[in-house]
């Protein structure tokens, strides 16, 4: 471990516990449904120590890059991780394909919505909106994993690119997992669907009227929440 990512976990649990808000933290434990223990510290809170953190802390390349974010990630408390992940979005000249392994890691030790829904709509988006040559291999092969947060990922990696979506990916992937009964699958459909639907309704409305009998009522409840209008 270089001296700077020692000093940059350092400082990160120094003033985590300096700021650490016990009452609260066992309201933010129960709220995420985790055994993981909380400082106390929302996300006010965390915004003001990511800023301090990543003007300390810079890295100097990938390699700094990638041992910075893990190291804090491997911290114990929760919300240690989530900033592991500010630092993760912040360095936006390190979120490359290159850093596609990484994030795979993290979503997969992650597995919850919290930290999950970050990196697929924060680091993954950015890769398949900038780099989609490079990126689009690995996210396509995530749709058919056995993990169900790497599938979630890849129904929500779109979510916020607008006029740049892949359609005929998102409707393709939402399509091929529309059988799931797995519940954060049947809402990452209806989410990314209903996100999609504020950009191009009718496209989405033709996707759910054709799809209606394999998507689940939640997906399809989710996806039209605001185009109900069109399907009348």
């Amino acid at each position: 471990m270089s001296l700077k990512v020692s000093d940059a976990k350092r400082f990160v649990t120094a003033t985590l516990s300096e700021r650490a808000d016990h009452s609260k933290a066992k309201g933010m434990q129960a709220y995420m449904k985790t055994d993981m223990p909380f400082y106390g510290v929302q996300k006010p809170g965390r915004e003001a120590i990511l800023r301090e953190l990543v003007a300390i802390f810079l890295p100097d390349d990938q390699e700094e890059y990638e041992e910075l974010v893990l190291d804090l990630w491997s911290l114990p408390h929760r919300e240690e991780k989530y900033l592991a992940l500010g630092v993760a979005r912040h360095f936006g000249e390190f979120v490359t394909p290159s850093s596609l392994p990484l994030y795979r890691r993290l979503i997969v030790e992650g597995a919850w919505w919290d930290f999950v829904d970050e990196i697929a709509t924060k680091l993954i988006r950015r890769q398949v909106v900038e780099q989609p040559d490079q990126t689009w291999p690995v996210v396509d092969e995530w749709i058919d994993d056995d993990d169900k947060w790497l599938r979630r990922t890849a129904i929500l990696c779109q979510i916020g690119a607008k006029e740049q979506t892949d359609t005929e990916r998102l409707f393709g992937f939402c399509a091929r997992r529309a059988f799931e009964k797995e519940f954060f699958i049947r809402k990452a459909i209806g989410w990314a669907l209903r996100e999609q639907a504020r950009i191009d309704p009718e496209a989405v409305g033709r996707f759910v009227t054709e799809h209606r009998h394999q998507l689940s009522s939640l997906s399809y409840r989710e996806a039209t929440k605001h185009i109900g209008h069109l399907l009348d």
